[in-house]
């Protein structure tokens, strides 16, 4: 692959402004799948607050524009923009500004359980501190010929998936100034946490579980691999096994540098549910957090402050 490649995606879509006419700010939730009967053309999945002063329509678009670098395609080393509201594309600038001295260009990795939103947020990250941001899941993907990390657990096992984990992970942490979405099975194996920790700082994005099952549930589990084992209805499905998941990596996730509590952020902001947070509302804590381990002496030194 040569460097220097360099490719954007447009993906424009129109609402019915009146649908959210009771509130000033409403948030529109896009699948993966393009709809055509409500006026939606979306395919990547992520919430966008949306403004809503008439009952117009409003145009809303999600850009993302992407650079590759060496034993990487352009496809998965990306950096872009996120329309938000003013105020929260305000406080995510101010916030960055902060946060840039300590950081210091290290790279931040986001750990989680499936579904927990580390594609989403990572990519507000890397927009708004100008950093590239990777998925280790799709550079494995690129890796086994385009197979996908359902495929790849098929025909090669688990094991196997690990394996080319790690490898991602290790040339990952030679590198600066990324964002990176780990998979949710990522801090199992003592050697990535090295790996990520060598000249970066881990986020855990801690989602309840019963929200976590409900998004899995409504994009559809064909694509977990680790859902398989369990019988009954989507939602029951990836409940019972990220009650599991969670139970076996719990102590390895809360190994990270940083916490991102979904339900604290909620209570703060006074909203009722966890699914009422925006992603930049997210990736505004998640900054927080970062700045405050920073700020304490293990974090200063790991940054070489």
């Amino acid at each position: 692959m040569e460097a220097g490649v360099a490719c954007k995606w447009n993906y424009p879509t129109w609402i019915e402004s009146e649908r959210f006419g009771r509130k000033s700010t409403g948030s529109l939730r896009f699948g993966r799948i393009a709809k055509q009967e409500h006026k939606t053309r979306v395919v990547v999945s992520a919430r966008f607050p949306v403004q809503t002063s008439s009952n117009r329509h409003r145009s809303v678009s999600l850009e993302v524009s992407c650079s590759s670098y060496t034993n990487f395609s352009a496809s998965t080393m990306e950096t872009g923009s996120i329309h938000a509201p003013f105020d929260e594309a305000l406080m995510l600038k101010n916030k960055s500004l902060e946060v840039e001295p300590y950081l210091n260009g290290h790279s931040i990795y986001l750990v989680g359980l499936m579904g927990s939103g580390k594609t989403t947020v990572g990519k507000i990250l890397s927009h708004v501190l100008g950093y590239s941001f990777c998925d280790s899941d799709t550079l494995i993907e690129q890796e086994v010929n385009g197979m996908s990390v359902a495929e790849i657990f098929k025909l090669h096992g688990e094991s196997f998936f690990r394996k080319k984990e790690t490898e991602v992970l290790q040339r990952l942490s030679s590198q600066k100034q990324l964002v990176v979405s780990t998979g949710g099975g990522a801090v199992v194996q003592d050697v990535n946490w090295d790996y990520m920790q060598k000249k970066g700082i881990v986020v855990w994005l801690d989602v309840p579980l019963e929200a976590l099952a409900q998004r899995i549930a409504a994009v559809g589990t064909h694509s977990r691999p680790l859902l398989h084992y369990e019988d009954g209805d989507p939602y029951t499905k990836a409940l019972k096994r990220l009650s599991y998941l969670l139970e076996q990596r719990g102590k390895n996730y809360a190994k990270a540098n940083a916490r991102v509590s979904l339900e604290e952020i909620a209570g703060k902001l006074v909203y009722r549910d966890v699914s009422d947070l925006t992603p930049a509302e997210i990736a505004i804590e998640a900054l927080e957090q970062i700045e405050v381990y920073l700020k304490e002496e293990d974090g200063m030194a790991i940054a070489g402050l």
